[in-house]
């Protein structure tokens, strides 16, 4: 009885928002059911009579497996799905829009770091498997798509950055950071313009890995609060005086004079060693016909791991869907194993499945397994709103303690005040 009356309290909420009409303003659904203890099978949901969904995901390879998420999942659930290509940083403002106005998509993926704003409008749904999803994946990727311990995505894939190594220069990988420094200093020439290490200095996004490494953080209470800074954290001043000792030691350049494509065509060129990057790299390298490989950033020297940042792409179910059922069958079905070993398969990007990281075409897959090693170690970027306010002072702050050799406390003191100011102004405007 108690499911029945579920089932029957969706349906009459699919009839209300139908006849709304297209175009008109509706009100956001529930989830496919009301009573968060009753963790229901797949099989004990069904697609909405009459349901047809509109799935947004980017274009390029990824708009090509949506296209066949899509074909796949008509054919499971008799269930047409009409994929839209919208870019997955773009989606989240879009449906700001188009969601309450009843013309946004039913599901579409974007990256975590937007889930705060997402949730504060009111725009997704929860996650209507979330202990099935909290065994199968893996940590980051569930704890970058929860919030206040809810979780709202699906996720689809795993980003990281780790080390990149020319091999025909690497006898050893190094097992430390110390290792890696005195590798680089037998390389470095800078009047052959030839260099051991790169990564970029003025960007936070790579520079917290040695902050969290040193146990730093970025907001405290596991990046939910606000209120508590760790920017400028005895974790913090250590990473910005080992980038001090980088930069003195083996990189005598300018944070201006290695930028992302300076970096990318030294590496090309054989005249770098081993580079700070991501997935995305992997492709312009194997084009040039370098000989490399990917190993997960070394132990710092307090005998602990680089935490890099990582990103989650996941998919997320409108709160304004029609077909709150068919919807988030769409997601699941997009995040089970078979459809993300496809993605993999089609666009070299990580599952975050742990299901899927012992399959052989993965584990033993050089590259993927060095992204994977240091995903595991990885910490999602905080999904929080205010976490925009950081990002521009802390990463010039890192310029000045690079460039100018500043006192790193006094640099990291004032990005702080900094990003205090921006908060406010954030909260004032909302």
């Amino acid at each position: 009885m108690k499911k029945f009356l579920s089932l029957m309290l969706v349906f009459a909420l699919v009839l209300s928002l139908a006849a709304c009409g297209s175009g008109t303003k509706e009100e956001p659904t529930t989830k496919p059911a009301d009573d968060q203890q009753n963790q229901a099978a797949t099989e004990e949901i069904k697609p909405e009579e009459g349901a047809k969904l509109v799935l947004w995901e980017s274009g390029d390879k990824a708009g090509e497996w949506a296209k066949f998420v899509a074909s796949e999942f008509e054919k499971k659930y008799g269930v047409p799905v009409k994929y839209e290509e919208v870019g997955r940083v773009d989606a989240p403002g879009k449906l700001k829009t188009d969601g309450p106005a009843g013309l946004g998509a039913d599901v579409f993926v974007a990256p975590h770091d937007h889930l705060g704003e997402l949730i504060s409008g009111g725009l997704i749904l929860e996650n209507f498997w979330p202990e099935e999803y909290q065994n199968d994946f893996m940590d980051a990727a569930i704890t970058g798509t929860t919030s206040d311990g809810v979780l709202y995505g699906y996720p689809t894939a795993i980003q990281t950055y780790a080390l990149f190594y020319n091999k025909d220069l690497v006898k050893k990988i190094p097992e430390t950071w110390d290792e890696l420094i005195a590798q680089s200093k037998e390389f470095t020439d800078p009047k052959a313009n030839k260099y051991g290490f790169m990564m970029e200095v003025g960007n936070f996004y790579f520079v917290y890995s040695l902050i969290g490494g040193y146990d730093g953080y970025v907001f405290g209470q596991n990046n939910t609060d606000p209120s508590d800074l760790g920017i400028n954290s005895e974790g913090a001043i250590k990473a910005g005086q080992l980038l001090q000792r980088i930069h003195n030691e083996i990189l005598p350049l300018k944070n201006e004079d290695m930028t992302y494509d300076v970096k990318q065509s030294l590496f090309n060129e054989g005249k770098l060693m081993f580079n700070m990057d991501g997935p995305w790299a992997v492709d312009a390298h194997r084009q040039a016909g370098v000989n490399f490989g990917v190993a997960p950033l070394p132990k710092l020297d307090n005998g602990k791991y680089p935490t890099s940042f990582s990103g989650i792409q996941a998919a997320f179910v409108n709160a304004y869907t029609k077909y709150p059922n068919a919807a988030s069958l769409l997601a699941k079905f997009m995040s089970s194993e078979e459809m993300l070993l496809k993605f993999y398969e089609m666009t070299g990007e990580l599952p975050p499945r742990k299901s899927l990281i012992e399959k052989p075409e993965i584990k033993d897959n050089e590259i993927t397994a060095g992204f994977l090693k240091q995903a595991e170690r990885s910490i999602p970027m905080p999904n929080i709103p205010e976490m925009q306010s950081v990002w521009t002072p802390a990463g010039a702050a890192f310029v000045t303690i690079w460039n100018d050799n500043t006192d790193v406390k006094t640099a990291l003191d004032a990005a702080v005040q900094q990003i205090k100011e921006g908060i406010a102004t954030q909260n004032t405007n909302k």
